[in-house]
């Protein structure tokens, strides 16, 4: 999505770990939210959010882009939705 600074939420790790070092889940569902940096020293002004989706199954998902407009016009937000193949 265009930012250098990626950040992986709590939920998703926790999901990942889940099974263990040894069966990491084969399939899942992300969110990539592209949002603005609010520590000023920091060089990037966009960082990207990873969060978990949970779905109940898998068949026939497709990529939803996902544009959200908060109050504030100055915040823009866009969110992808995509399956993660981990292997």
């Amino acid at each position: 999505m265009g930012t250098e600074d990626v950040r992986i939420d709590t939920h998703l790790n926790k999901h990942i770990w889940s099974k263990g070092i040894r069966n990491v889940p084969f399939r899942v569902r992300v969110r990539l939210a592209r949002r603005r940096n609010d520590d000023e020293d920091s060089p990037h002004k966009l960082y990207t959010l990873v969060t978990f989706v949970p779905v109940a199954t898998f068949k026939q998902l497709q990529t939803k882009n996902v544009d959200s407009n908060q109050k504030r016009s100055t915040c823009h937000q866009s969110s992808r939705i995509f399956r993660a193949s981990l292997w």
